[in-house]
Parts: C-alpha cells; sequence; structure tokens
C-alpha cells in the first residue's frame, strides 16, 4: 500500500461532544444587540474542526435562517475578520481563493502559487483543482498557464495535471539513474538543461524523490539544495526548493514561511493566516516544534510580537 508523504501533529482536533445546534445558538448571542462579544466567538472557532464549523453553518443557514459568514463579517473587521472569515471556509476552498488572489490584478504573486502548489500531494492537488473550476468556472491549470511563464509554468502545470506517481514504493536502481540524469543536465555539463530538473521533481513521489536526492549527494558530492542553487535562479529555482524541502521535511518548509512572513518591516499577513489556518489539522504542531528548532524562539513568541489585539488572540488559539 502507497503512503501518504504528509505527516505530523496537529494543533486543532475535533471538539469532543460537539453540538453544531448549540454553538450556533451561543455565536447568535454572541452577535446580537449591542457590541460583540469576540472571547466566545475566539473560543468556539479557534476549538473546533474545519468539518464542525461547517455543520455551525449549516445550523446558522437552515435554522436561524442567517449567514455565519456575513453576520461575522458585520460584526469584525481587519485581519481579525479576515482570518475568521478562512475558519469558516472549506480548506480547499480558502485555498483556491488565495490562489485566485495571487492572480488577481496587475501582478502575480508567485511566492504564493509556489507555496500552495509545490507543497500538495496529489489527492490534494486534485481537490483544490476541482473546487477551483466550481467555483470560478475556469480551469486552475489554464489561469496559471496565463500567469506564469517558462520553467515555472510548466512545473506548476505538470504538478496541477497530476503528473507525480501516487505511489512511495522506493526503486533504488531507478533513484540513481535519476540522480545521474540529474547530474548530467546540470553539475555535469557546461550549460543547463533546466528541463530535466522540472521533469523529474514533478514526476517522482515524494519518497522516490527523498531517495534519488540522497544518490545526488553521493554521484555529485554535493546537496540537491547546492545543486539547484548552484544551476537555476528566480521563481524556477523557488518552486524546485520548495518541492525538495517538501520532500525532506514539510514542517520546515512552513516554519521557514512563516518566519519570513513576520521578518523585518511588516508582516505577511496573508500568509501567516494562510499557513497556520490551513496546517492547523495537518500539522502545525510539528511546525511549532520545527520553528523552535530552526530559530531558537517559539512561534507563539513571533506572532505575539507581530500581531495586534483580537486578531492575535485568535492566531495563538489555533497555535495551542
Amino acid at each position: 500500500m502507497c503512503t501518504r508523504y504528509f505527516g505530523g501533529i496537529p494543533t486543532v482536533r475535533p471538539a469532543p461532544n460537539f453540538n453544531a445546534a448549540d454553538d450556533a445558538e451561543i455565536l447568535r448571542g454572541a452577535m446580537k444587540g449591542f457590541g460583540t462579544d469576540e472571547d466566545i466567538i475566539i473560543e468556539i472557532l479557534t476549538q473546533r474542526s474545519n468539518e464542525q464549523r461547517q455543520a455551525i453553518k449549516e445550523h446558522f443557514k437552515n435554522v436561524l435562517e442567517r449567514d455565519l459568514v456575513d453576520d461575522i463579517k458585520s460584526e469584525l473587521g481587519g485581519d481579525f475578520e479576515k482570518v475568521m472569515v478562512a475558519l469558516l471556509t472549506p480548506t480547499s476552498e480558502f485555498l483556491c481563493q488565495e490562489l485566485k488572489n495571487a492572480m488577481n490584478g496587475a501582478g502575480t504573486n508567485e511566492k504564493a502559487l509556489i507555496e500552495i502548489i509545490c507543497s500538495k500531494s496529489n489527492e490534494e492537488i486534485g481537490q483544490i483543482v476541482e473546487t477551483y473550476e466550481s467555483l470560478y468556472e475556469r480551469p486552475l491549470v489554464e489561469q496559471v498557464c496565463s500567469e506564469t511563464s517558462g520553467n515555472l509554468g510548466r512545473f506548476l502545470t505538470l504538478i496541477l495535471t497530476k503528473s507525480r506517481n501516487d505511489c512511495n514504493d522506493i526503486d533504488d536502481g531507478e533513484a540513481r539513474a535519476k540522480a545521474e540524469e540529474l547530474y548530467a543536465g546540470g553539475e555535469g555539463q557546461l550549460g543547463t538543461e533546466e528541463s530535466v530538473f522540472y521533469k523529474i521533481l514533478a514526476h517522482e513521489s515524494f519518497g522516490q524523490l527523498r531517495r534519488i536526492f540522497e544518490e545526488y549527494k553521493e554521484v555529485s558530492g554535493n546537496s540537491i539544495e547546492q545543486a539547484l542553487k548552484h544551476e537555476l535562479s528566480g521563481d524556477y529555482l523557488e518552486a524546485l526548493l520548495a518541492v525538495v524541502e517538501c520532500v525532506q521535511s514539510p514542517a520546515n518548509f512552513f516554519a521557514r514561511k512563516l518566519h519570513d512572513s513576520m521578518d523585518g518591516g511588516g508582516t505577511d499577513d496573508d500568509t501567516l493566516i494562510r499557513i497556520i489556518v490551513s496546517r492547523s489539522e495537518i500539522d502545525l504542531e510539528t511546525i511549532k516544534q520545527e520553528f523552535e528548532k530552526i530559530y531558537d524562539k517559539t512561534l507563539r513568541s513571533c506572532v505575539e510580537d507581530d500581531t495586534p489585539g483580537d486578531y492575535k488572540r485568535v492566531l495563538l488559539g489555533l497555535l495551542g
């Protein structure tokens, strides 16, 4: 049986003894009349799984005849509103909205596209592709093709068309052959045959890639990261490195992205919200542990320093 390449510890789990009707009534009371009880809203929505939040939304719609998201939007504002709406959105739909936002307007946010697309399994990609077309009546791969170009566009397109082998059975002989192919296309010659990199990194399973990278170190003497940085540059390099990092440690990849979102002047709140919300039921606890190992400070302390008020309290609630 093939194994899923992601593993980790979540910070948000389904609440025991969950009752959607009770939660819905409490939330309605917290937003009724003058003033809003933000404490109750935060406590309930950060301590429920996404599936449970969808059940609360359904009760609002079918029994209370109200739209919970509209109520939240009318009561809250700014990044506090943004993160609460994200929590109330099915995860694949939320990520589709993030992809759409990354391609809206005059420029394209390639970093967001790379983070979302390059970190996903075939199963997750399939859900996102299906949801995107349902939401926007346009194939995701078509829009990504129109917003990106060159090897980056080709690489993302291959991932979105689910070219990756689903099975993590390891073939040592094939791993050696692919490692030699990568070496021959880069360090082993003058110039770089860039297509070799995206074809292998988009097609091979994460388990097989892990073995290929081990073999590459033996063939070349350099790590695959060193080779890629020597041979390539720009967003295409960043996309390939994202896959390499997710092969070796998804938690490390997301810890670094979270650090970057809070590093320097200003905070990249879109990235901060996207990762904390979307990874909370997958591996956010593992990401927290990795963050502390890498940066010698806690993710919680960084969020406390970089975010204000109720927005901060929601993020801290999700961090556990």
